[in-house]
């Protein structure tokens, strides 16, 4: 079975924009790997950093938790390592990589530290590891009401395992031994068609949870589909990435 349509397309149009792309080659330059070096992808979603990778000229190997997302990987890159695996268990050996990089995977864990123990498992020694993602409360949005987009926004980050992950990366690193941590913030501004899908769910998964009335969902959902057909939809999206070596 694949992902639905509708995610996928989703994925995709996210990890199209000019922003995205130019913070995915922030990581890959931050992994610092010699050519022909392997390094593992967790959370590999559809492939595309697998594939951006080995074009690189690494030895790219991808896992994901998802046999749905490793089935549409192959489908899209059937030459590619692609492997069905937990980041608290990875496939692969003690060692067996360069580089290890996540996006989209701590904030999912009830403990991060775990799979971060698994990253020195797996890394050599000297090899690099880099955490991308965004804090689930950091979504800035433009609205004519403040209060209802705060609590929205609030909701949001509730639903998520671990929602503060992304801002602990640097100590989580420094907690599990990793030396020459460094952190960084990089902004995205979202202004728009493909913010639509992204605001409505999130006024769905407000209301979902029981943050927002039926009433107040739909109400702030027309404001931004309005405000997306003007033009003047607005979001800012702090993304952090993280960087270490393995002693």
């Amino acid at each position: 079975m694949s992902p639905t349509p509708s995610l996928a397309r989703l994925l995709d149009a996210a990890d199209a924009t000019p922003e995205a792309t130019a913070l995915r080659a922030r990581t890959y330059d931050l992994l610092a790997l010699p050519d022909g070096a392997a390094v593992v992808d967790v959370g590999c979603g559809a492939g595309r950093a697998v594939g951006e990778l080995a074009a690189r000229g690494a030895r790219a190997i991808g896992v994901d938790l998802s046999a749905e997302m490793i089935a549409l990987a192959r489908s899209r890159g059937p030459e590619r390592d692609l492997r069905i695996g937990d980041a608290r268990a990875l496939p692969l050996a003690d060692g067996e990589v360069a580089g290890y990089r996540a996006d989209k995977v701590l904030h999912e864990l009830p403990d991060p530290a775990e799979a971060l123990e698994e990253a020195r498992r797996v890394l050599a020694p000297g090899g690099r590891i880099v955490l991308l993602r965004q804090d689930w409360d950091g979504f800035l949005i433009d609205s004519a009401d403040p209060v209802l987009t705060r609590t929205i926004v609030h909701a949001r980050a509730d639903a998520v395992t671990n929602p503060w992950a992304a801002r602990r990366f640097r100590n989580l690193l420094l907690d599990t031994g990793f030396a020459d941590v460094t952190a960084e913030a990089h902004t995205s501004v979202l202004t728009g068609d493909v913010l639509l899908p992204m605001l409505t769910g999130l006024a769905a998964g407000a209301r979902a949870a029981g943050a927002i009335s039926p009433e107040q969902e739909a109400a702030w959902a027309a404001e931004q589909r309005e405000r997306v057909r003007a033009g003047r939809a607005f979001l800012a999206l702090p993304m952090f990435v993280a960087a270490a070596r393995r002693p």
